[in-house]
């Protein structure tokens, strides 16, 4: 039996520091809480600004990291944070208890992480290039982005531009999921012609086609065609996951890790699983999220599939690995093995921090 005083875990310092990839100039904020018993918890979230520290310490300072929920609800003021506090005191947690933080959240529901990952380049024979190359690194699912939507509404050269850049993907890597990328830019119109055109390729889903604002026009594309939807990036709230699901326009559930974080998304894929709706979480962020995404999918029973970031330059893949003390972000035949230390399972390297900070928070 492990014991561990309420003194030990209370928090007693927070750090933060805005890192930035040498090459892909990706930015994320990486934070860490140092308890009383000495332990260090880290967590990340989205690039922020210093005026949202100040508020951060005083909720967060004096508090144990026990009161994890407590505090994600206590940092309305400074949501940005939120995210990256809640993995850092899950993280204090399970290493204070000796558990990966899976276990702390009631898994694991699986031994492995099925994968996806997004390709890189602007053209088809880019996009192709880098489909080869995520295969040949063990990635069996595979992000493809839309060609440049340059008007309000697209026409049939477009419709066509998608149909030749997803023949080629499939072309050159044929035993691979595709799903494609729409980041909301098209109008629900054309997100309905598209999604009716895209059929045979029998896609895992299509990401974020349109806005989610108008759910009566959402339906309709869910209606009309078989391509199934994910959306849930810029959901605020629970509650918007439930009008959705409602309504009946989430196939896939996405909430977006540095947006949501740990605790929220497990509360939104509670919702999903009355459902039987899949959640797939996105990330775009660095490793320390990565291992956050990785104990979240072990303990979400209606989990489906976990982006991971992979960097196109060797620079950024370096600074990543030195960031946790070795890579957690490989795949295997399409799946990432599960982090099985205590807490987030990482080591992440305070000269690391050191070396690539941007500025320190």
């Amino acid at each position: 039996m492990i014991c561990v005083s309420m003194t030990d875990l209370e928090i007693r310092a927070f750090d933060a520091w805005v890192l930035r990839e040498p090459v892909s100039r990706r930015a994320y904020t990486v934070v860490r809480l140092t308890a009383g018993g000495g332990l260090h918890g880290y967590g990340e979230c989205s690039e922020v600004e210093g005026s949202e520290i100040a508020a951060t310490r005083r909720v967060v300072l004096g508090r144990p990291a026990t009161s994890y929920e407590a505090v994600r609800l206590a940092l309305h003021e400074t949501p940005h944070l939120g995210p990256a506090i809640n993995a850092a005191m899950l993280d204090l947690l399970g290493k204070a208890t000796k558990a990966p933080v899976f276990q702390l959240l009631g898994g694991p529901t699986r031994n492995r992480v099925r994968v996806l990952a997004s390709l890189h380049g602007a053209t088809d024979d880019e996009l192709v290039a880098s489909a080869a190359a995520l295969h040949r690194a063990g990635f069996f699912a595979l992000g493809v982005p839309l060609p440049p939507v340059v008007a309000r509404n697209q026409g049939l050269a477009f419709m066509q531009a998608v149909i030749n850049r997803l023949d080629a993907v499939r072309t050159a890597v044929k035993d691979v999921d595709l799903v494609l990328e729409g980041s909301s830019a098209l109008t629900p119109g054309d997100a309905l012609s598209l999604s009716s055109e895209i059929e045979r390729f029998h896609l895992l889903w299509f990401d974020e086609p349109c806005p989610m604002s108008n759910l009566a026009a959402v339906r309709k594309i869910s209606d009309e065609s078989v391509t199934p939807l994910g959306f849930g990036r810029k959901i605020e709230q629970p509650s918007e996951v439930q009008n959705g699901l409602r309504e009946e326009v989430l196939d896939v559930l996405r909430p977006d890790l540095g947006r949501h974080g740990i605790s929220q998304i497990r509360k939104m894929a509670a919702l999903a699983e009355t459902y039987y709706i899949a959640v797939a979480p996105h990330h775009a962020g660095g490793p320390v999220g990565t291992a956050a995404a990785l104990h979240l999918a072990a303990s979400l029973p209606n989990f489906f599939i976990q982006n991971i970031p992979v960097p196109e330059a060797e620079a950024d893949s370096r600074m990543r690995a030195e960031l946790t003390g070795g890579s957690v972000e490989g795949a295997k035949d399409g799946f990432a093995a599960l982090p099985t230390a205590p807490g987030l399972g990482i080591s992440v390297s305070d000269e690391a921090l050191e070396k690539y900070k941007e500025r320190v928070l």
